[in-house]
């Protein structure tokens, strides 16, 4: 028996990819936004608040699993305000006990710093950040739910995985039995996930609509971007051959480590890849044939043929 599917959705997973995504700078390199996105929001944020946001760059990355499981599992109420609430607030050894089951290495005393570093920094993100887009946002991340909800009784799980996330391949594993889908805006093409005990949150982009036909879409710009250099080229034409490692790339192609790792990143957001994922990061790749079919069909759409 396979995995069953959930799709959740809340403003609460854009604050945190959003806030991740500035303090971090992880993945901002390949986000449609950009560093752009980060100058405009340090222009935008007093000195003072982009010092306190800061103090969160040294803290570990694994922090974000356990924002990101209180999210999952929060009490009925989507507003953000009470989320941060639930983090200042809520009862320590109830905090600490509903994340237990899910991430069995989080001690006690990590969860009470987690809870006390980042509820303040939260709140002044979204206060003097997110807030002034939390509707235009949260209309996009519903409609596409929406949609995704509805393919829930049509597609087997792995096939809508794959379809919801363009080409994160989610096999039947004996100890997982929930994958849980959330789409956010920010972070696109990116997706991202974090395996919990017997769960697998993934978070999949939403595209924002195209401001003008006369502008190349999003989507063809990064599929150019992709295949413009030979050795992007050479790694297509090797995974086509089966799902392959990073080990067997550098190995096989004669690659460094850091060179290899940026070209994938470019493959895999301009969706010319499947990502065969599984526990403890054994990631393979191979290639995506509706990523290949999608550069003929929007570069055709586009030029007019």
């Amino acid at each position: 028996m396979s995995y069953q599917i959930k799709i959740d959705t809340s403003p609460i997973y854009e604050l945190l990819g959003s806030f991740m995504a500035y303090v971090t700078k992880k993945w901002v390199h390949d986000m449609d936004l950009g560093h752009e996105w980060v100058d405009k929001v340090d222009a935008r944020l007093q000195h003072e608040v982009r010092t306190e946001l800061a103090t969160a760059q040294d803290c570990p990355f694994s922090d974000y699993d356990a924002l990101y499981a209180w999210a999952l599992l929060r009490p009925e109420s989507d507003e953000i305000s009470d989320y941060i609430t639930y983090l200042e607030h809520g009862p320590d050894q109830d905090m600490f006990e509903l994340l237990v089951p899910h991430i069995p290495f989080l001690t006690f005393e990590e969860s009470l710093r987690i809870r006390k570093v980042y509820a303040p920094l939260l709140k002044l993100w979204d206060r003097d950040y997110f807030r002034a887009l939390e509707g235009e946002l949260r209309v996009l991340a519903e409609e596409d739910a929406a949609e995704k909800r509805m393919l829930l009784s049509k597609m087997e799980p792995e096939a809508l995985v794959e379809y919801a996330t363009a080409g994160l391949v989610v096999p039947h594993m004996e100890d997982l039995d929930t994958v849980v889908l959330f789409p956010v805006v920010h972070n696109r093409p990116i997706n991202s996930y974090c395996f919990y005990s017997r769960m697998l949150l993934i978070q999949y982009p939403v595209d924002i609509p195209e401001e003008s036909e006369e502008e190349p879409p999003t989507l063809l710009l990064r599929l150019t971007r992709a295949v413009n250099d030979p050795q992007r080229l050479r790694i297509l034409r090797y995974v086509a051959q089966g799902p392959k490692s990073l080990e067997e790339m550098r190995h096989d192609l004669s690659r460094l480590e850091d060179t290899l790792m940026s070209d994938m990143m470019i493959l895999r957001v301009a969706g010319l890849l499947r990502i065969h994922i599984g526990r403890y990061h054994k990631e393979k790749f191979s290639i995506r044939p509706d990523g290949a079919a999608d550069l003929q069909v929007f570069l055709e759409s586009y030029i007019g043929l």
